[in-house]
């Protein structure tokens, strides 16, 4: 295999490690300093959505993922070895042992960090079960507000939904909508972007006409008819839909009533392609709000290298970058264990300033000459801040056309 530059200086820097580690006592290592971990490969989990109401997500950050641990292997991987990869199914929280026999095959695996989950209520199954065996569990699509400052172990590139419903909220305003209906699903990621988007709204004078505290329906449902009902009865000038797979059932509802689909909004749980779901134009005009930043033609060049057949990309950057700040943070500890690698993240993503840096071989090299650096996000999220969430972040701004399927318009900036 070649090896970089980057390769050869880690591999020394790993070796000096092991030196003074080895010249110290066993009782005198803590935990980030046990002497094997230098010389031990980077395993990274995965446990992200491959079956369930998400699994739509789960090809763009599994392949995120991949493409991360491809180019820090081309550039000589972590401290010398090449960066191990263990895919996991999360499925959804209607399914959750699936995610907790997940966790327990990728702890038997012993990776040192998890990629994942997807959703938030997943995450709220396993995240103790991660991080109190101080494994790093980085999620790139946990949105729910109540994750913030969950566990000194727990980190997210994507930003909570303190952001996507502020963006959201100005977004129906901007349009010109006042009284504005909710078909909300009765899960904490759908109840904590209603909070946020009926704040934002509530406080320009506009009204939420269906879908607050107790109107909302049940996720588990197989008939949406009666919430659809329900919204249009209170004739409202747009809809906003916070679900996931039940989305695909009440478009056909909100069409059999008539309603204008140009005026109803989508968010990242359901901001997919539905060309192959419904007729052309059944969509068209509608918009909807996805965190992050719109990957670039070069960027979902790289992508489809790793899996030909994506169609969306939500939360692929999000992945990429989660997967490359625990590789920089564990080239900054010099080792591969959790605890040393939860220790050096907030420093990689540029919390404490530094060169600003592309990529995980530009910024392992500046870290082996002894810099600081600033990991600049394909996401666009910025340094981790004290609750281990992005200080900053984007939110894209999409439509659907005739074609259902939806477009990038613009990008919103916001900070937490």
């Amino acid at each position: 295999m070649i090896r970089s530059k980057n390769a050869a200086r880690a591999a020394a820097l790993a070796g000096a490690i092991a030196l003074v580690l080895t010249a110290c006592s066993s009782s005198d290592a803590g935990e980030s300093g046990d002497e094997t971990a230098a010389a031990t490969p980077l395993i990274v989990g995965t446990l992200l959505p491959e079956t369930g109401s998400l699994a739509f997500l789960g090809p763009p950050e599994i392949a995120g993922v991949g493409l991360a641990v491809k180019e820090i292997n081309e550039a000589g991987g972590v401290l010398g070895l090449d960066v191990e990869l263990e895919n996991a199914d999360s499925s959804d929280a209607d399914n959750a042992e699936i995610a907790t026999q997940s966790v327990t095959d990728l702890k038997s695996k012993d990776v040192q960090v998890i990629i994942g989950a997807a959703s938030s209520a997943v995450t709220r199954n396993v995240v103790e079960d991660i991080t109190n065996a101080k494994i790093v569990q980085i999620s790139p699509a946990n949105t729910a507000t109540d994750l913030s400052g969950k566990s000194p172990f727990y980190f997210r590139t994507a930003p909570s939904d303190v952001l996507q419903g502020a963006a959201l909220g100005k977004l129906v305003l901007g349009d010109g909508h006042a009284n504005v209906g909710v078909l909300v699903f009765n899960d904490d990621y759908g109840t904590s972007l209603r909070d946020v988007l009926k704040t934002t709204l509530e406080a320009e004078g506009a009204t939420i006409t269906y879908g607050n505290e107790g109107e909302e329906f049940d996720p588990k449902a197989t008939s949406f008819a009666d919430p659809v009902t329900a919204v249009v009865s209170t004739n409202p000038d747009a809809i906003v839909i916070i679900a996931f797979a039940q989305t695909k059932q009440i478009i056909p509802e909100l069409v059999a009533k008539g309603y204008d689909m140009s005026k109803v909004y989508f968010v990242d749980g359901n901001l997919s392609d539905y060309s192959a779901d419904f007729e052309p134009g059944t969509l068209e005009g509608a918009q909807g709000t996805l965190p992050g930043a719109f990957p670039d033609d070069a960027f979902q060049e790289k992508l489809l290298s790793i899996d030909s057949s994506l169609k969306d990309f939500s939360y692929a950057a999000e992945s990429y970058d989660a997967t490359n700040l625990a590789a920089l943070a564990a080239v900054k500890g010099g080792a591969t264990d959790g605890t040393t690698i939860q220790a050096s993240l907030a420093a990689v993503s540029g919390a404490d300033g530094g060169t600003e840096c592309t990529g995980f071989k530009e910024c392992a090299d500046l870290l082996a000459d002894g810099e600081d650096i600033d990991y600049t996000a394909i996401s666009g999220a910025g340094p981790f801040n004290a609750d281990n969430d992005p200080s900053t972040a984007l939110i894209g701004v999409y439509q659907y056309g005739a074609d259902n399927k939806y477009t990038f318009i613009k990008a919103e900036a916001g900070s937490l």
